[in-house]
């Protein structure tokens, strides 16, 4: 080989390994540009203690792991800021975690076992609105050694597993939230695939992935959350691609037309989000089971599914949703999917006729479940006057009033809605079925029967054994008789995304993993 010309293209391969080599470290390189993501839901509280809405529970479940998360896409758990799963007693009634070595949370404070003990005492003292997940099943918190920490539970529930994945057992820095007050706008955080770098309140958050994540790193670096005041703006910015994805909430009517775009693709998911409507059992005409039972009887769900949303909820005919282990279409297999007939049976023999007729108020609160509720409501009405003898006037109130109204009573006949705090048929069942917990939905239903197979329930092992599951699918027998609460829908999860996006995978826990994302 010629020696000169060998020298000069050693020369030249060098020099573009040097210059590759100067420009990929370059500091004046362009960030990549942020994967956006939009949405309509807002941000409460950012403190674990007092924090009780999905949102909120979102941003932590992408910035704060808990010892047990979920693996994405299923409703199995798997080690998180613990190394393995649980150590448990004999007697079920207690829980030992071991954490991971060299935890930190994204102030540097170590993350170990008082730091985790001290965030679930926390929770007790401050009594914000989620702490009855800590202090209905945990009696105390003992640090046994610096990564290892035990859990003594006032009863043996084998679901505890899924209450340690939710966020007010997430563990946060000592050295930065206070210890018995609620710290509303504080982004530390705790120990996540991201950490929060800037929120402006309804505006943004910014979020990059966190340097010090035990775990595998987010696949892409950067998500920006923006907020906006309604779908219709929402819409038009994903149309105008100024965001990537737009995530809770689009109108039912916008799925549809946005499939038609070969620009964005619309993903679907199981959701958990279930729908009913309540009554206030100690408060006539609803005292009579009879009359509880003609408005389970006269409701047309297949019309609020495909009307109102468009196909975007399904019918419901249980408090379990469905795909949820123990799941039976029990109202179903009680009234059918509608029956008038027996509607207006069941009201003739208690007492009232087309000549005394029933009228009653049905209230519902205008936008805490987005504009559609208005149209829910007035088939609901429609439903029941169909029999002739029902005569229904629509009662309003504002959220905040709402949850009042339901403490004190005041309303006899209401609609409501429920994301799932942990995915356990004694999460659907227990709030409004039992003796102790009914009277916080303004049910104030009681019945021995109930109140025995929902206690069974919470401490029969295995969590999904053939015994529990008896247990119940005889209490959702029991509820479609007596009716304390009528499930109408359960909405499906739906996203949608510029045609560049990947890695969106919807499960019941009904949280977007950002840490999955990319484009």
């Amino acid at each position: 080989m010629n020696f000169k010309k060998f020298l000069y293209t050693s020369m030249i391969i060098t020099t573009l390994i040097i210059t590759t080599s100067l420009l990929a470290g370059c500091p004046t390189a362009a960030p990549a540009e942020p994967l956006i993501i939009g949405t309509t839901d807002s941000i409460s509280d950012l403190d674990p203690a007092e924090t009780y809405d999905f949102h909120t529970w979102e941003i932590f479940h992408n910035t704060a792991d808990t010892l047990l998360t979920y693996i994405a896409g299923t409703t199995d758990l798997q080690p998180g800021l613990a190394e393995d799963m649980p150590e448990v007693s004999e007697d079920g009634l207690e829980y030992t975690f071991k954490l991971r070595e060299g935890l930190k949370f994204t102030d540097g404070t170590p993350l170990n076992a008082e730091a985790v003990k001290w965030s679930i005492d926390r929770v007790g003292v401050i009594a914000g609105d989620p702490n009855w997940l800590v202090t209905s099943f945990v009696e105390s918190v003992e640090v046994v050694d610096e990564l290892t920490v035990k859990f003594k539970l006032l009863n043996p529930v084998p679901y505890f597993p899924l209450l340690v994945a939710t966020t007010p057992y997430t563990p946060i820095s000592p050295k930065a939230y206070p210890e018995s007050e609620i710290d509303s706008d504080n982004t530390s955080a705790g120990n996540g695939p991201y950490k929060i770098t800037k929120w402006e309140r309804d505006v943004e958050m910014v979020l990059e992935a966190n340097p010090d994540y035990y775990g595998t790193p987010p696949a892409y670096k950067n998500v920006v959350v923006k907020y906006f005041a309604d779908s219709t703006t929402m819409r038009l910015a994903l149309e105008n691609k100024e965001i990537d994805i737009a995530w809770k909430t689009l109108e039912p009517v916008d799925y549809g037309d946005l499939e038609k775009n070969p620009d964005l693709t619309v993903i679907t998911g199981p959701g958990a989000y279930i729908r009913y409507i309540c009554f206030n059992v100690t408060t006539d005409p609803y005292t009579d089971v009879r009359v509880r039972e003609a408005v389970a009887a006269a409701i047309d769900r297949n019309k609020i599914s495909d009307v109102v949303f468009m196909g975007t909820h399904g019918p419901l005919y249980s408090m379990v949703p469905m795909g949820m282990w123990s799941h039976i279409d029990a109202f179903k297999d009680e009234y059918g999917e509608r029956d008038l007939e027996k509607a207006i049976s069941l009201l003739e023999d208690a007492g009232y006729s087309k000549a005394n007729p029933l009228e009653t108020d049905l209230w519902l609160t205008p936008t805490h479940y987005g504009p559609t509720e208005d149209d829910v409501a007035a088939i609901f009405k429609d439903s029941l006057e169909e029999t002739g003898i029902f005569k229904v006037t629509l009662q309003t109130a504002e959220w905040a009033t709402y949850l009042d109204y339901m403490t004190e009573g005041t309303m006899p006949f209401f609609l409501l809605g429920w994301y799932p705090d942990y995915l356990d048929p004694d999460n659907y069942t227990w709030s409004w079925g039992h003796t102790e917990a009914s009277d916080d939905m303004g049910i104030f239903y009681s019945n021995p029967e109930m109140d025995e197979l929902l206690e069974k329930g919470q401490v029969t092992t295995p969590l999904r054994g053939d015994e529990r599951k008896t247990i119940y699918e005889n209490a959702q027998e029991l509820w479609a008789k007596e009716c304390p609460t009528i499930p109408f829908t359960q909405g499906q999860l739906l996203v949608v995304t510029l045609e560049n996006v990947s890695g969106v995978k919807l499960d019941p826990t009904m949280f977007l993993h950002y840490f999955l994302l990319t484009k």
